[in-house]
């Protein structure tokens, strides 16, 4: 919807002032504040032009103004000037977050996010590509205790222990580990475990407990549970005065945090978006959700996207602040996930 621009000027001014403080924004501010030589009964006209059309609107105990979810959607679509982060805290970031393996990684990206904004951090974590294995070994340790040493195709190696009721020769040991080679190199376990239904028939008992324990252990190797989203920093969102003043509004919020599974939806759909996405209110389709914003952004591995990040705080944010927090933090992520 298109503005002149002096209703742009006072729309901007009048919501950078409201983050900056949290009160209704009058018009006497709005006259010192925009820059502009306008007479108080302008800038009151204007204000109501604009609460007519819905992007300010006003508080029954006050005189100000205050934005409106669709004044915040023009202010981040049209209005804002975002603030860079310098160099020495890009180098800064950058250090911290090459620490670890990929999984510390990650969860330093969610500290930073949370750390930076005060705000809540979250990381959708890549999902695991399928891994199969591409040999398999038991080995005898002693009577009834056997090793099962396990190859991944991306050449990770693996041994598990198993204990057994029965003692099996070395003739065994290497007939079942030929079988399972044979037959089934170069599968997922999951797969493996689908076909071996309809094997286990022609196999006799004792053959039947070592191959369902390979596949007991090989899923394990695998396919290890794990969290989908790492979340940091939800209690910063307890210190934020208006999400403190509705605790019903606020349980919402923990609770979505808690079950987690509607926010991986949400960022699994912001991850088919190309660069900062961004949530005000009831846009993310969640009613736990109306009185936040969800800022995020994907982020890669050699060139393709793997996951997505982002910040969750209440819809009277620092946007042009917590913008460039996100986006810095997912090319570095990017960059230290290549790396490693």
């Amino acid at each position: 919807m298109m503005l002149d621009k002096r209703a742009q000027i006072l729309l901007k001014t009048l919501i950078e002032q409201h983050i900056y403080d949290g009160q209704p924004v009058g018009s006497r501010t709005l006259s010192q504040s925009s820059g502009l030589d306008l007479s108080p009964a302008s800038i009151r006209n204007t204000m109501k032009d604009l609460e007519d059309l819905g992007f300010i609107t006003s508080p029954h105990t006050s005189a100000g103004r205050i934005p409106t979810q669709l004044g915040y959607r023009l202010f981040v679509d049209s209005l804002l000037t975002v603030k860079p982060l310098d160099d020495k805290a890009i180098r800064s970031l950058k250090d911290q977050m090459n620490i670890g393996d990929n999984k510390k990684i990650i969860s330093n990206a969610a500290d930073i996010l949370s750390t930076l904004t005060h705000f809540a951090g979250v990381v959708l974590i890549p999902k695991a590509k399928k891994t199969t294995f591409k040999h398999l070994e038991f080995i005898g340790l002693s009577e009834k205790k056997i090793l099962v040493i396990i190859v991944t195709n991306d050449g990770n190696v693996q041994n598990r222990i198993v204990m057994t009721e029965k003692h099996y020769t070395h003739d065994d040991l290497v007939e079942a580990t030929n079988y399972f080679n044979h037959n089934f190199s170069g599968n997922t376990f999951a797969k493996v475990k689908d076909t071996l239904v309809d094997e286990l028939s022609k196999m006799h008992a004792d053959m039947i407990k070592l191959m369902t324990a390979a596949i007991e252990v090989g899923n394990d190797v695998i396919s290890p549970e794990s969290e989908s989203i790492v979340i940091t920093g939800q209690n910063n969102l307890i210190q934020s005065e208006e999400l403190a003043k509705n605790i019903s509004s606020l349980r919402k919020i923990f609770e979505i945090f808690e079950k987690r599974t509607a926010l991986m939806k949400l960022l699994d759909q912001s991850q088919l978006g190309e660069g900062i996405q961004i949530f005000i209110g009831n846009e993310s389709g969640y009613s736990s959700l109306d009185e936040c914003s969800l800022i995020t952004s994907p982020y890669e591995t050699d060139g393709e996207i793997v996951g997505t990040l982002g910040v969750i705080g209440p819809t009277r944010m620092a946007y042009e602040r917590v913008i460039p927090i996100v986006d810095i933090t997912a090319k570095l992520l990017s960059n230290a996930l290549s790396q490693h």
